[in-house]
């Protein structure tokens, strides 16, 4: 089974399994983040790689007890690749300090060159987030996320990102 399937299925797994069944859930005074990532694109297959940059609002309301919408938009330098998305992520917190985050995304995908073309302009993105939260309640963390196009395409080559993210309260703003 490839790593890229493996990584996909438990990202989904986990988002939906700590949505049904969340032990400990997201803090009541969780702030809306302003999240930056920078990581290593397509480190897996190394079919195109090279880094890949991210931007996204995590926003603080929560739907059904535990879901929570985000914004994301990315870049690559290697394929000059450019994903724009929106989904739903779950903060799961183990203590104060540590938050791991499933997340799962659609988004619209432009870019490509011959050595890697993920060949249809939805891909969906699912990733997994592990985090220390700071006393100020910003947050570092690493992920690794897969995109992929669920066979929509001719072809489904999917690739992997792995990114280490800082987040920061967007309270920090006012």
């Amino acid at each position: 089974m490839r790593t890229a399937t493996v990584i996909s299925a438990i990202a989904t797994t986990a988002t939906l399994a700590a949505g049904l069944f969340a032990a400990v859930p997201a803090h009541a005074d969780d702030p809306a983040f302003l999240s930056f990532g920078v990581g290593a694109y397509d480190f897996n297959r190394k079919k195109d790689p090279g880094v890949e940059a991210r931007l996204e609002y995590r926003h603080d309301e929560k739907f059904w007890g535990v879901f929570k919408p985000f914004v994301a938009g990315g870049v690559t330098d290697s394929s000059n690749s450019v994903f724009l998305g929106a989904g739903v992520l779950i903060d799961v917190y183990f203590g104060n300090r540590f938050v791991v985050t499933p997340s799962f995304a659609p988004h619209y995908y432009h870019g490509g060159n011959k050595k890697l073309d993920l060949d249809y302009p939805l891909e969906f993105r699912s990733q997994l987030e592990m985090a220390y939260r700071f006393d100020d309640r910003s947050r570092l963390g690493v992920a690794v996320s897969h995109y992929s196009n669920a066979s929509l395409g001719d072809t489904n080559p999917g690739t992997e990102t792995a990114m280490v993210y800082y987040s920061i309260p967007m309270d920090v703003f006012k």
